[in-house]
């Protein structure tokens, strides 16, 4: 095992660690994965976050033998929707599969999340949607939840929880809290008379502004003028003595 594999399956340990922590998700309920090179490597099952080692980390192919695996214990019973999720978007370097409490609310409810805030920009369109319900960990739930995925960055899986896919694993577990938060609020709004939902238009605004959300410009660096050029000469030079 390489360095840089070591540190990926110590990343994902410390996520699952602290989504646990956060109140993100409970128990063993939830799972992590992350592409590595040819490979996927995802949690395995029903093993304790506290516990859990680098070395227990499964790492699955992600081409040839389908659902095949290397590892001391199997991969999580969703194998299948990280697996066929990341073949399927090579722009998906890690997702993040929880049963967080207002997600899984409105999953109850197969209830999808409308653009009720601007963060909504942030997964790729002007909703989140609910994937049909299948029993875990079968082909037919992974259907159902790329079929929701399309177009966006995190869906809802009816009676079950939610998906979150970034590009590496912060971005992942960052999503899958701002998902919580958006199903929060809007879980909280419905017992309001009204509420108001963005426009497209307004969604497809804010996504404009996201290319360069957190992005600065690099402070340019102060020219030296012709006065201070020699002084710094002459304190060179008297150090010297």
């Amino acid at each position: 095992m390489t360095r840089e594999e070591r540190q990926l399956r110590e990343a994902i340990i410390a996520k699952c660690r602290w989504m646990n922590a956060s109140g993100l998700n409970q128990g063993t309920s939830g799972n992590i994965s992350a592409r590595y090179k040819d490979r996927m490597l995802i949690t395995p099952s029903a093993t304790p976050y506290d516990s859990m080692k680098p070395d227990m980390i499964a790492s699955m192919p992600l081409e040839g033998d389908y659902g095949a695996w290397e590892g001391p214990l199997q991969p999580s019973t969703e194998w299948r929707f990280h697996l066929d999720i990341t073949r399927a978007r090579p722009d998906v370097g890690a997702i993040v599969h929880t049963h967080s409490t207002y997600a899984t609310v409105l999953a109850i409810a197969r209830k999808p999340i409308p653009a009720c805030h601007y963060m909504m920009a942030a997964f790729g369109g002007t909703d989140i949607r609910c994937a049909g319900y299948a029993r875990y960990g079968t082909k037919e739930l992974s259907d159902h939840a790329i079929a929701a995925l399309e177009g966006r960055n995190g869906c809802l899986l009816a009676n079950h929880g939610m998906i979150a896919l970034g590009a590496n694993l912060d971005k992942a577990m960052w999503l899958a809290v701002e998902l919580e938060t958006i199903a929060r609020q809007y879980y909280l709004s419905l017992a309001l008379e009204s509420r108001v939902i963005l426009s497209d238009e307004e969604i497809a605004d804010t996504a404009k502004g996201f290319s360069t959300y957190g992005l600065q410009a690099p402070k340019p660096k102060a020219r030296a003028t012709a006065k201070a050029a020699p002084r710094r000469a002459e304190k060179r030079r008297s150090g010297r003595r």
